[in-house]
């Protein structure tokens, strides 16, 4: 048969109790070790935000020189062809069925 549960309380003070068990079994770095890993990660973490950063004013650069960001102005009185063909079958439509 399966052994009963504890109480919630027990159970979570044996939780924290094996976390602090566990927690003395670790090795932490000293001050030194732990200064010299933070100035690499911090150094990493400078040279590819800078990275990332001349990668993408490249990128912007290349694509302003082709053209890419310029505004295309259009008039707006010219209505598409395709437009002026539909309206102008609907308008002989209409002009066919009102003469029956």
């Amino acid at each position: 048969m399966a052994e009963k549960k504890q109480n919630i309380f027990k159970r979570i003070g044996k939780r924290f109790s094996d976390v602090i068990a566990e927690l003395k079994r670790v090795t932490w770095p000293s001050k030194d070790k732990l200064a010299k890993t933070s100035a690499v990660v911090l150094l990493v973490i400078v040279f590819f935000a800078v990275y990332l950063t001349l990668i993408s004013s490249g990128g912007r650069w290349i694509l302003d020189k082709i053209g890419f960001y310029d505004v295309v102005e259009t008039s707006e009185t010219a209505a598409p062809i395709e437009t002026i063909e539909a309206t102008e079958s609907v308008a002989e439509s209409v002009a066919e069925s009102s003469a029956s």
